[in-house]
């Protein structure tokens, strides 16, 4: 069986590309945006210029900004950023369809709790079936039509064949999981390590030093997956390992572009304040260190990176630093 009605919360290049996928699916689909005047814009012009120019939206594809509307769907994709779930979760409690699953679309930790996004769920939004999409998959790239394979993930198996049916077509195509947790710890560390490999490169680092930050960043991400209860294989598939390299391969990645621009002596400060779009990173760093030092988990890079975020280090010293650890056997 598949979906007659999605929704997307979160009119961002992201959302505007899930709510794409879902109309290419075969689903009725609307596309919630929180500004009236961006959902009109859209709506009469059949383009999102601010997040995805030059894509054409179909005539089908319904675009509002009434949060209620949006809310009666067959299922709700939140692709918004993940410091606002909660607040998200908040708003929707009471007008939340009964029977209709939360698929979450962005990817991110709680700074405050140190909470995964399901987790915030299970308080906020009591009894909603809750799933992750996740995986390698550029929001212009999926717009354009180009292939792309992404992960559904969800303990209800029924539920991943559900949502894999309603959103795959030609040009996409899910795969489906049962393991939640490592999809949501290596959706949201990734971007932690996006950040390093573009301060790598642009520091004028190397190639060298970026496979290397992948290769060990994959490592500790995966220590912090098993540690919260996540699988192996996870961290070995699309929505680890494949994620991991994309977002740290490409300044199409807004987490490695900033970490670009650091690298090559800008301030956060300006970087920030000159983007329309979020890099999670910058606000999951700390989260993902608080997490790890409860779990008891090491990790090394994306301590690194949070000092050099958030904590006054630089980026020579951080590499000297993690270039003189002690010698380890790799396995």
């Amino acid at each position: 069986m598949t979906l007659a009605q999605v929704s997307v919360i979160g009119a961002g290049a992201w959302g505007t590309a899930l709510a794409l996928i879902a109309t290419r699916g075969g689903c009725r689909a609307f596309l919630h945006a929180r500004r009236p005047e961006l959902a009109a814009t859209i709506a009469a012009t059949r383009c999102n210029a601010a997040y995805l120019p030059d894509i054409e939206l179909p005539a089908e594809l319904a675009v509002t900004a009434d949060f209620a509307a949006a809310l009666d769907a067959d299922a709700v994709l939140y692709a918004q950023p993940a410091q606002h779930f909660r607040a998200f979760c908040q708003k929707a409690r009471p007008l939340w369809r009964i029977g209709a699953p939360l698929v979450l679309c962005a990817k991110g930790i709680e700074q405050e709790s140190g909470l995964l996004l399901h987790e915030i769920a299970a308080e906020a939004l009591p009894g909603v079936a809750v799933a992750a999409l996740s995986g390698p998959s550029f929001a212009i790239d999926v717009a354009r039509g180009l292939p792309t394979a992404i992960a559904i993930a969800a303990p209800d198996g029924a539920l991943v064949e559900r949502l894999m049916r309603s959103l795959s077509h030609g040009a996409l195509r899910p795969y489906g999981s049962e393991d939640l947790v490592g999809t949501e710890v290596a959706g949201a560390v990734k971007n932690v390590y996006a950040i390093a490999c573009g301060l790598a490169i642009g520091a004028g680092l190397g190639d060298n030093a970026r496979a290397a930050l992948i290769t060990r960043g994959l490592a500790e991400v995966t220590r912090l997956a098993l540690a919260k209860g996540g699988r192996q294989e996870t961290l070995m598939g699309l929505a680890g390992l494949g994620d991991l390299v994309l977002t740290c391969s490409s300044p199409k990645s807004r987490n490695m572009s900033l970490g670009i621009e650091m690298g090559q002596g800008r301030p956060l400060a300006d970087i920030l304040a000159g983007r329309r779009s979020v890099a999670e990173g910058v606000t999951t760093a700390p989260a993902v260190l608080a997490l790890a030092r409860q779990l008891g988990v090491e990790m090394p890079i994306a301590a690194s990176v949070e000092r050099i975020l958030h904590g006054g280090g630089s980026l020579a010293a951080e590499a000297e630093n993690l270039l003189a650890r002690p010698l380890k056997r790799e396995s």
